[in-house]
This record gives structure tokens, sequence and C-alpha cells, in this order.
């Protein structure tokens, strides 16, 4: 098949689109960009909707498409463009223990990229969603998931009960340091994670069974540093959290 020479090609066009919020909304789908996230979704089972590379890159396999370098970088996020551009499915599921990070108010995609990685790293078992986070899905996200987009759980939450077993409220300057809690519910436990400006809802502090903090010499932590920490303490210890 004949390479893609044209930056107007309908293929480039829609692959553009997905660059939009409304377009991941609409479509259901998302790219990945490099060889290394192509890597990481097939490594996870994750066949790609639709595939391009630069001619004769063979990056991506078989069914990816051979299109023009200028042609493939100008639908990239990326200044230097890139070889392969992979198409796939968002996927969703439920908020599931043992261990589940919620996020609420996150709203820097590099943020949410960085704690699904901690989450893959830690072994937690999803990352949910709640109001005002940036799209898991977006370019600066998916990149700085570093593949971990694929192998993660995501989870839309949208009430407070959706959240398993025992929940642990992140909260700069309580009184009580993070340890993982002397009792875990069989269901395992939530971490929950507010964004930098103004954290976790009083009302969803108060609603946790713990409200603890992370003992710093500064000010604080940004939201993806503090959650990995706290995914650090909550499994260093073996048996913390129920075995899934």
């Amino acid at each position: 098949m004949t390479a893609i020479a044209s930056p107007h090609n309908p293929r480039l066009k829609s692959l553009r689109r997905l660059h939009t919020k409304r377009e991941r909304a609409r479509s259901g789908l998302f790219v990945a960009e490099g060889e290394d996230l192509v890597a990481a979704a097939a490594s996870a089972g994750r066949p790609a909707v639709a595939g391009y590379r630069v001619s004769g890159s063979g990056a991506g396999g078989e069914r990816f498409l051979d299109v023009d370098a200028e042609a493939l970088a100008s639908a990239s996020t990326l200044g230097s463009g890139t070889r392969v551009i992979g198409v796939y499915e968002q996927r969703w599921g439920a908020p599931a223990g043992p261990l589940c990070v919620y996020l609420h108010g996150v709203g820097d995609p590099g943020n949410v990229g960085t704690i699904l990685r901690a989450a893959e790293a830690f072994g937690a078992s999803s990352v949910a969603l709640g109001p005002g986070c940036a799209d898991p899905h977006s370019p600066k996200a998916v990149r700085a998931s570093m593949g971990a987009v694929f192998g993660v759980q995501l989870a839309r939450a949208g009430s407070f009960e959706q959240l398993p077993g025992t929940r642990i409220a992140l909260v700069p300057g309580t009184a009580e340091r993070l340890r993982p809690p002397a009792e875990v519910a069989a269901e395992g436990l939530t971490l929950l994670v507010g964004g930098e400006r103004h954290g976790l809802p009083g009302e969803l502090i108060e609603a946790c069974e713990v409200a603890a903090s992370i003992p710093i010499a500064g000010d604080s932590l940004n939201a993806a540093m503090a959650a990995t920490v706290a995914l650090y303490e909550m499994t260093r210890q073996e048996g913390t959290v129920p075995a899934s």
C-alpha cells in the first residue's frame, strides 16, 4: 500500500481530532505516540484500533500504515515529531480494591499520568477519578504515565460510597502521620488525593475513616509526589493491603 503523503489525508485529520478532549469523549478513543508507548500497549494486550508509522521504520507491527515523516509529524503533539502513533480504545471499570487511588481535583494531566505510573509501580488495583481531574487519556497524561495507562484499571467515581474499603484522606498539616492502618477492611483501602490548590473537600475528609499527612520539612508536595510517597508507605510492609 502506498504511504500516506499528505497531512490533509482524512485518516490524519481524524488522528489530530483525537488530541481534543471533546473528540476523545465522543469516540472513546485516544492516541499514544512513540515506540515505547506502543510497545507498552502491546505488552498489556491492548491492540491498536489504528496505527501509523514513518515509512520504512517498521515500528508498530504489520497493521500500522506507512506515512511520510512530515505528514506524520503534522498529526503529532511532540515538537520533534514521532516515528509511530497508535490509536486505542479507552477502558473504564469500577473503583476496586484491594488498593484504590482516588483523585479529586487533580487538574494537571502530567500529575495524573505520573500518578498512574506510581499506581502501577506499587501494585494499585485501580485509579478512580472524581470531579475536576484532568483527562488521563490526554496526550500529556499518556506520556507521563509511561505506558501505565494501559496497565492500571481506570475508573470514574461519582460518589464517595463507590470508593472501596477503608478510606484514607491525604491531608497536609494534619496531626496524624500517614502510616498503614492497624485494621483494613476486607475490600482493602482507598487513598484519597486532592489537587494542589484546594486539596480535598472538607466533607470528603470528614467521611473518611482516616485523615493523615506526610511529614515533610517544606510547605507541600505536588499531587503526584504526594501520591507516590503515600503509595510507597501503604505497600512497603508485606500484608498491609490484602492480596488481589
